[in-house]
């Protein structure tokens, strides 16, 4: 698993693909997120956000997979809009409108679930965002399934935030519209109910995944709550802006 780590932190950092014909797959969820681990070792940065995957159907279905799966975002792929961002044509990047959360209280690891009302009570704000998706494996996202998207850093590639708000308390974020647009022409949208019913369902989902990991979850970290957009191939020279009506917008310029 180690090899697997150290070429998908290869081809994440400098470019280039890994072919899942050369490698050992991981065969199980702990598998997989011991790749992750190692690959968030060998980047050496500190933890900013966790990116969540897999929480729409359409997702879980170009995925091969029926849950969510999550990954830390390390500081230098974070981002605040708007953002100037490269890529790499042969990691298949695409752009996702999702929600973003913002933690002013920890949510310790315990025996005890967390309910979706504790949840709430610890988000300080919320923000549009954008996440920049791929993949460093031969051949796309299609099919990988969840333990091979789940090493390879859950697909992520960047992510970009926008303008907080704090009194966020009275929209309705399973109701609220987000739009994605590619320069300047209509492409996916979608409400937040495509994120697991409720954008507040995937932080719920974090934090028992995490506590139930002995790792929990500490004040100031971001969520990014998987699309509401559903995925729009970017290629260099684009640039992506997704709306998200009261809670402001999102924008990338790709190189």
């Amino acid at each position: 698993m180690s090899d697997l780590a150290a070429r998908l932190w290869r081809a994440r950092e400098t470019g280039g693909i890994v072919d899942p014909q050369d490698i050992i797959e991981p065969a199980s969820d702990t598998d997989a997120y011991a790749v992750q681990a190692e690959v968030m070792r060998l980047c050496g940065q500190p933890i900013s956000a966790f990116k969540i995957g897999s929480t729409s159907q359409q997702a879980q279905r170009l995925l091969g997979t029926s849950e969510p799966g999550s990954c830390p975002v390390p500081a230098p792929y974070l981002h605040e809009s708007p953002a100037r961002i490269k890529i790499d044509p042969g990691h298949m990047p695409a752009v996702e409108g999702e929600f973003a959360l913002r933690l002013g209280a920890d949510l310790p690891a315990r025996v005890t679930p967390y309910t979706y009302e504790e949840a709430v009570e610890a988000v300080d704000a919320v923000a549009p965002a954008i996440e920049v998706v791929g993949t460093r494996l031969k051949g796309g996202l299609a099919g990988k399934g969840r333990y091979l998207v789940t090493a390879d850093s859950g697909a992520n590639i960047d992510l970009v935030v926008g303008p907080w708000t704090k009194d966020w308390q009275d929209l309705d974020l399973k109701a609220h519209a987000a739009a994605m647009h590619i320069n300047g022409a209509a492409a996916g949208r979608g409400t937040g109910a495509r994120a697991l019913g409720n954008p507040m369902n995937v932080l719920v989902w974090l934090a028992n995944q995490q506590s139930e990991r002995g790792e929990g979850l500490p004040a100031g970290m971001i969520i990014s709550t998987g699309t509401c957009t559903g995925l729009d191939p970017v290629t260099p020279g684009d640039i992506a802006a997704a709306d998200f009506g009261a809670l402001g917008a999102v924008e990338i310029q790709f190189e």
